[in-house]
């Protein structure tokens, strides 16, 4: 089984950055595809990244200008970094685990999944 504890969000004035942080604990992940959503009040969840265990990146096409994913596997940790901060990336963001022979864009794809760490962008 994988925990995994996203951290790093919080408040943050329009054109900031944050770069949250995906912990993961259980098992070895370095075979299993990491990969950040987030949720909007009243919106469904909404793919964003995702990298494999070899550090090959997935963006969504909405993400390809301000978000990085990254990971070190020797913390068994994952990173996105969001530039630019509008108030329209206000959400709750996840973090999400799933193994290499399932798509990467598709939540249900996922087996293990954070609780969720909350941006809010707002002047």
């Amino acid at each position: 089984q994988v925990q995994l504890v996203e951290s790093g969000g919080g408040s943050v004035r329009p054109g900031g950055s944050l770069r949250l942080s995906c912990a993961a604990s259980g098992r070895n992940i370095d075979d299993l595809v990491l990969g950040w959503f987030r949720q909007a009040p009243g919106k469904e969840r909404e793919f964003l990244a995702a990298i494999t265990g070899g550090l090959t990146p997935y963006y969504a096409d909405s993400a390809l200008d301000r978000f990085t994913i990254s990971r070190v596997n020797a913390k068994s940790t994952a990173y996105l970094r969001i530039e630019i901060l509008k108030p329209e990336d206000t959400a709750v963001y996840y973090c999400a685990a799933k193994s290499y022979s399932r798509p990467v864009r598709p939540s249900d794809s996922y087996d293990h999944w954070g609780q969720g760490t909350q941006v809010t962008v707002s002047s």
